[in-house]
């Protein structure tokens, strides 16, 4: 697991450390660095992938993240024209990656040798991690197939373009016994997916077909509710965003192992306020199972399904960590405040901007205001 990362002369940050566990929580007010956290990670395992890595260079574009060149991503008032990143594992030890600045260069030399091998076994660089973006695929009457990402490397894609194809392939496979839903048919992937989906839209059910002529994979939605066996199968256009925006997420957790990682950005993308609830909920159970969980959300109802897991026991205290970043003070970097969660969901401090709008919108709304 990895459980601390330095940034230095990365983007926004001058020189930012932060303590990661089981399940690390990013929020804060757009543009105030919860992305460069995740890019961080993301530069050096796409960097890997492409053989980069390990011939000691950092790659700036790839399939994980664009970001240009050297001259974006060097933090604007940097002492030295260098950046760098130490990445510390609990079990592998601590490692640094230090880069030369070459202003107008995507492909980054390395200030430092060899890095030793050990730290390629990091679930960071395996088949054991997951990435979903932000802006996933929507959805679509048809999905991608790839053998290559799917069947040998296990990965989804990071847009979830290849979940359809993935649950195709793996969907007989049972899932950790602490993810388990008690409403499921039985430990399947398959069944657990549409388990907690279910959560999300009540009554759902999920067919897959294969179209191998043209390496393409379509699902279709279908309802039991109330004394009705089953409605008609509707296409994936005609049951709105969130089932095709959650699918994946939901899938990732289900799917990983204890020692896995997976980075999920607004995992509560399209999702009614229960729903958002119930992610939270699954990320804090993945997350006492021991798959690493790295989330940057908007959603205090994210941030409330995982405050009670921890109350409920389901997720120890010191298993999370809760961070708001902001600018302010003049600072030339976003301040990092880490907050603590105690055995019954409480918060060890709840800093001005940190899920606070409906209160305030409630003062508002509260106020008086005739004359």
């Amino acid at each position: 697991m990895i459980e601390s990362l330095r940034l230095v002369n990365f983007k926004c940050f001058r020189d930012q450390a932060l303590s990661l566990r089981t399940l690390t929580l990013l929020s804060g007010l757009n543009s105030s660095g919860k992305s460069t956290i995740l890019q961080s990670l993301l530069l050096l395992r796409q960097s890997h992938q492409e053989g980069l890595l390990t011939d000691v260079a950092l790659a700036l574009n790839g399939k994980l993240v664009q970001l240009g060149t050297a001259r974006d991503v060097l933090f604007e008032e940097a002492d030295e024209d260098e950046l760098a990143f130490e990445v510390g594992d609990d079990q592998l030890g601590r490692f640094q990656f230090r880069f030369s600045y070459q202003e107008h260069s995507d492909v980054l030399a390395a200030l430092t040798g060899e890095w030793s091998r050990e730290i390629w076994r990091a679930s960071l660089f395996t088949d054991d991690f997951q990435y979903l973006r932000a802006e996933r695929i929507g959805p679509r009457t048809s999905f991608a197939m790839s053998e290559y990402e799917v069947r040998h490397h296990r990965q989804l894609g990071s847009g979830g373009e290849y979940t359809v194809h993935f649950l195709s392939i793996f969907g007989a496979r049972p899932v950790h016994p602490a993810l388990l839903h008690p409403s499921a048919t039985s430990k399947t992937l398959h069944a657990q997916t549409e388990a907690w989906m279910r959560e999300i839209s009540p009554g759902m059910r999920l067919s897959l077909e294969r179209h191998a002529e043209m390496d393409l994979m379509t699902f279709g939605v279908s309802y039991s509710l109330g004394h009705q066996v089953s409605s008609s199968e509707y296409r994936p256009t005609n049951v709105g965003f969130g089932v095709t925006y959650a699918l994946p997420v939901v899938v990732s957790i289900l799917s990983a192992q204890p020692g896995s990682l997976v980075l999920l950005e607004n995992p509560e993308a399209h999702l009614h306020p229960s729903g958002q609830v119930k992610m939270g909920e699954l990320i804090a159970l993945a997350a006492a199972a021991g798959v690493q969980v790295i989330v940057e959300t908007h959603s205090d109802h994210v941030l409330n399904g995982i405050r009670v897991a921890a109350r409920d026991r389901k997720l120890k205290p010191s298993q999370i960590a809760l961070y708001h970043s902001v600018w302010g003070g003049g600072a030339s970097s976003p301040t990092l405040t880490l907050i603590e969660t105690d055995e019954r969901g409480r918060l060890s401090q709840w800093p001005e901007g940190f899920f606070d709008q409906i209160e305030r919108s409630l003062d508002q709304l509260l106020v008086d205001g005739t004359d």
